[in-house]
Order: C-alpha cells, then structure tokens, then sequence
C-alpha cells in the first residue's frame, strides 16, 4: 500500500494521491478512463446488462484511504446497501456502470471524482484519493 502517513495538507493529500494512480495505472490489470478513474476487474459479472446513472443499485462495498485504512464498509454492517447511482461520488457513478450484476470491482478514484477539496468527515481529508471494492448485487 502507498503510505500517506505524512500527507497531512490538502496539498500534500493532492500529491499523494497523483503519486499514487501515477505508479498504479503503470500495472496491466488496471484500466484508466478518461476521467483519471482506475478499476480493475476482481470477478466478472454474470449479468447481462449494466446499470445506468439513474438505477436503483444493491451492492456490497469497502471503502479504504490509500494507506489501508477502512473507512466505510457493507461487509462490516452485515448487509448491502441499495441506493441511486446518482446520488453518490462521481467515481462511483461511473464506475458501477462499467458493471454487471454478480461482478466485484475495486475502484481507484482520484479526489475530483470522491470528495475533493471538503474531504469528508475525519477519515477522508481534502483532497484524498480513495479505494473501493464494489460488488455489484442487483439492479433494480
């Protein structure tokens, strides 16, 4: 994992994260898009169709800082959570959408497409770049 033990600024937060999807977008299971999201694919899916930015999704999730540490997780509650795709971080807008149901992806999201300069809350600071494991459930 990268460390940012030491990016305590909005700024240096920045950096860490540019660093970071820099050194990870050099792997050949990763695949960028064009608005700087990494995702790799951790199971296909076995679905036949996509969700679109307006759907209804059930999925399964774990959110970490890129130095590991967990900040959100389903899998921690013991339930998955359904919710609009459009009312949650551009990163992960986008990027479910790449999915089908039964697939786990875990995305790389550069801070312009989570929380960006606000941050949120006391584990995800300024302009921190974040790590999701989604398992796509079901679309309604």
């Amino acid at each position: 994992m990268f460390s940012m033990a030491n990016a305590t600024t909005p700024a240096e937060n920045k950096a860490a994260g540019t660093a970071f999807l820099a050194e990870n977008a050099k792997k050949t299971n990763i695949v960028s898009t064009a608005s700087g999201l990494q995702y790799e694919i951790l199971t296909a899916g076995t679905g036949t169709v996509s969700p679109t930015a307006t759907a209804n999704v059930t999925v399964h999730y774990k959110g970490t800082t890129l130095d590991g540490k967990e900040f959100d997780s389903s899998y921690s509650r013991g339930e998955p959570a359904t919710f609009p795709l459009n009312r949650v971080i551009a990163g992960w807008t986008e990027g479910v959408q790449l999915m089908k149901e039964g697939a786990k992806y875990r995305f790389y999201i550069p801070s312009e497409l989570a929380y960006g300069e606000q941050g949120a809350g006391r584990d995800i600071g300024p302009n921190a770049a974040l790590i999701f494991d989604v398992e796509l459930i079901k679309i309604q």
